[in-house]
C-alpha cells in the first residue's frame, strides 16, 4: 500500500487536495470553519466545524462536483509570507485558526498562506502551481474527529480523501481499496459471527461469539501442544498486579504512557497488566535453581491490557485488551544461542505449517543517544546486541536492522508479516533480555557453586491471538482452512420427508468422529438454505438426495467452488481428515 506522506510527489499532490475539499465545502456550506488537513499515510483529511450540519454518504458526491469545479478553474496557488498580526486580521472569524496561529512563534516560524482564487487557507506547503492539476481525486470516507483529538473538546467532521497524477493509478488505487474492504477483518467477522464490540463493554474491548471462541481455541491447543513438545512449562498468574511489581520490572517509568491508570484498593495501588515477564520473572524466583534445571521454558496464554488511543483502535487488530501467546526462557549464557535459535525454528515451523510465506526479519535496536527510553547500561547493551547479530548470521536467515525499536530492556527480533493487503505489522518476536533478572535479582547456582543471573528470553509465537484471528480472516477472505473453520461441514438435505433420516445417520457419524458439523433440518427451499451455507464460508457443503442414499455416497461442494463432487462416505472421511491434518489453506 502506498505511503502518502512518504511519497514526496503524492505528499504535494494530496496536500494541495486538501486545500481543493475545503475550498469546494466554503463554496457549499459559507459558515464552515478550518481546523487542520495533513496528508496522513492513506491520502489526506480536513477537520471542519459545519455547525449542525453532519456529513452524509449522499455529500460527498456533492463535494467532490464542487472540487472539480474548483480544478477546472484553473487559479494559481500562490504562497505568501505574512506576520503574526497580518495572519491574525486574515483568519479572524476563524477560531480554529485564530488558535493555530496564536500558538506560533514569528521568530522561529515563517508564517504563510496560500491563495487559491476566492479561497485562501494557512499552510506551511508546499504545494501545486495551479488547481488545474488536481484533477484525478476522491473523497473515501467520513467521521468525527474531536478538536485537538480532546473529547472534552467540540466534534468536527473529518472528511478523507486521495488524490493521484493519472486517473489510471486512481482506478488501480479504488480498486485496492475496494479489495481492502472486502478482506477487513471486521466486516468477515461480522458475517462469519467471530467476534462484536459494545460501546456498553468499551471501546477496544473484543467479545469472542461462539464461532469465535471455536477459533481462538483451536489457535490456543495447536500452539500450546507444540510448546509443550519443546519443553514449554505452562503456569496461569492474574491480569493484574501491584504497582511495586511494574516500578522493580522498569515498566512503570519506561511504559506508563501504554498502561491502563493506577487503582487504589485498601491502601494498595494496582495496574492492569501490559505484558506477563513480571510475573514470569516472580515465578522463576519462587525457587532455588542449579544450572543443570536449566533453560526453564515458562509459557502463558495470558490476557493483557494496554492503553490505545480511540482512533488506533481496529477491530481486533489493535485493541486494548489482547492475549498473548507468551513465554519466558531463563537460560545460562552459554544456552543463549541454542534457545535462540529453537525459537527461530519454532516460529518456521508454525509458519510453514499455517501457509505464512509472506514476512521478513528485523532485528530491533537501541538508539544508544536516547538514554531516557532504554536501560541505561552500554555493556549490556553491546553484549545483547552482538550476541543477537551472532546469532542472526549463524542461523543464515536475511533481516535488516532496526535503530531505536528495541524494547527499554533488550534488543528483539520481530517478524513482520506483509499481509494480503495494509501494511505491515509484527507477529511473532525474541528479546534478549539481561537487564530484567538483574532487577529481580534472579540466580542459579552454577557447577562452580557460585550464584549467577541468568539470561532471559521473551518470545511469542503469536504475539496476540486476536490479531492472528484478524489476519487468518484478511488473508482468507473468511475462506478459513479446514482445522480452524468453526463449522468444518454443513449437511443439507434435497428434500426432508425422503432424505433427511440418511441425512441424519451422516450428520451424526462425522459428529461421532470430532468434526463441526451442522444439519440444516429447516422445511427451506434448497436454495435458500445453500446460499446461506455459502454465504457464511463453510469449508464443505454436503448435498444429499436420492442418488447419495441409493449409492450410500456423499456429494459435496468447497467453499467457493461451484463443482460438485461425489464420493463414497468412507473416502470423504478420509478426504476430510487429510485436509484437516495438513492445515490446507483453499485462498492461495
Amino acid at each position: 500500500m502506498i505511503n502518502f506522506k512518504e511519497d514526496e510527489k503524492l505528499n504535494k499532490l494530496n496536500h494541495s487536495c486538501a486545500h481543493l475539499l475545503a475550498q469546494a465545502v466554503k463554496h457549499l456550506y459559507p459558515e464552515a470553519k478550518f481546523w487542520v488537513g495533513p496528508v496522513v499515510e492513506e491520502g489526506f483529511y480536513y477537520d471542519i466545524d459545519l455547525g449542525d450540519k453532519k456529513i452524509t454518504e449522499e455529500d460527498l458526491p456533492l463535494i467532490e462536483k464542487e472540487m472539480k469545479k474548483c480544478s477546472k478553474s484553473a487559479k494559481n496557488i500562490v504562497r505568501k509570507e505574512i506576520s503574526k498580526e497580518e495572519a491574525l486580521e486574515m483568519f479572524k472569524d476563524d477560531p480554529y485558526k485564530i488558535d493555530l496561529i496564536s500558538r506560533m512563534d514569528e521568530e522561529e516560524n515563517v508564517i504563510s498562506c496560500y491563495t487559491q482564487g476566492d479561497f485562501t487557507d494557512l499552510c506551511r506547503g508546499p504545494h501545486m502551481d495551479n488547481t488545474k492539476e488536481l484533477k484525478y481525486f476522491k473523497l473515501i470516507k467520513f467521521s468525527g474527529a474531536y478538536w485537538k483529538g480532546d473529547a472534552n473538546n467540540k466534534m468536527l467532521q473529518r472528511i478523507y480523501g486521495v488524490c493521484f497524477p493519472t486517473e489510471e493509478e486512481l482506478e488501480e488505487h479504488l480498486k485496492e481499496l475496494e479489495e481492502r474492504a472486502n478482506r477487513d477483518h471486521r466486516k468477515i467477522g461480522k458475517d462469519l459471527g467471530i467476534f462484536m464490540m459494545s460501546d456498553l463493554v468499551g471501546r477496544g474491548l473484543p467479545m469472542y461469539l461462539p464461532n469465535g471462541f471455536t477459533m481462538w481455541n483451536l489457535l490456543e491447543t495447536y500452539i500450546r501442544d507444540k510448546e509443550i513438545k519443546r519443553g514449554y512449562l505452562h503456569v496461569q498468574t492474574p491480569p493484574l498486579g501491584n504497582v511495586n511489581l511494574y516500578k522493580t520490572s522498569g515498566h512503570l517509568a519506561h511504559y506508563k504512557d501504554a498502561m491502563f491508570p493506577i487503582m487504589e484498593v485498601e491502601d494498595e495501588e494496582y495496574v492492569l497488566r501490559p505484558m506477563n515477564c513480571p510475573h514470569h520473572m516472580v515465578i522463576y524466583g519462587n525457587d532455588i535453581h542449579s544450572y543443570r534445571d536449566l533453560p526453564i521454558r515458562i509459557a502463558e496464554i495470558a490476557r493483557d491490557c494496554r492503553y490505545e488511543t480511540s482512533g488506533s483502535l481496529k477491530g481486533i487488530e489493535r485493541v486494548r485488551t489482547f492475549c498473548q501467546n507468551d513465554s519466558h526462557i531463563f537460560c545460562t549464557p552459554d544456552q543463549i544461542e541454542s534457545e535462540f535459535k529453537n525459537v527461530v525454528d519454532l516460529i518456521l515451523e508454525v509458519y510453514k505449517e499455517l501457509g505464512i510465506t509472506d514476512y521478513r526479519f528485523e532485528l530491533s535496536l537501541r538508539d544508544p543517544e536516547d538514554k531516557v527510553k532504554y536501560h541505561d547500561d552500554d555493556e549490556m547493551w553491546n553484549k545483547a546486541e552482538d550476541a543477537l547479530r551472532k546469532i542472526m548470521n549463524d542461523i543464515g536467515v536475511p533481516y535488516v536492522e532496526k535503530i531505536g525499536e528495541a524494547a527499554f530492556y533488550g534488543p528483539k527480533l520481530d517478524v513482520q508479516l506483509k499481509p494480503a493487503v495494509g501494511n505491515e505489522f509484527s507477529l511473532s518476536t525474541c528479546q534478549i533480555d539481561f537487564c530484567l533478572p538483574m532487577k529481580f535479582d534472579l540466580k542459579y547456582v552454577d557447577q562452580d557453586g557460585n550464584k549467577k543471573t541468568p539470561v532471559v528470553l521473551h518470545r511469542a509465537v503469536f504475539g496476540s491471538l486476536d490479531r492472528t484471528i484478524a489476519y487468518y480472516l484478511e488473508e482468507t477472505r473468511g475462506y478459513l482452512p479446514t482445522w480452524l473453520a468453526p463449522v468444518q461441514v454443513k449437511v443439507i438435505p434435497v428434500n426432508e420427508k425422503y432424505h433427511l433420516d440418511y441425512a441424519k445417520e451422516v450428520f451424526e457419524e462425522l459428529k461421532g468422529l470430532g468434526f463441526r458439523v451442522e444439519l440444516d433440518d429447516r422445511n427451506e427451499k434448497l436454495s435458500y438454505k445453500t446460499r446461506e451455507a455459502i454465504v457464511k464460508k463453510i469449508p464443505y457443503l454436503v448435498i444429499l438426495g436420492q442418488k447419495e442414499v441409493d449409492d450410500n455416497s456423499i456429494s459435496y461442494r468447497r467453499s467457493g467452488s461451484e463443482e460438485t463432487v461425489t464420493l463414497s462416505r468412507k473416502d470423504f472421511i478420509k478426504l476430510l481428515n487429510k485436509d484437516v491434518e495438513n492445515k490446507t489453506r483453499y485462498d492461495k
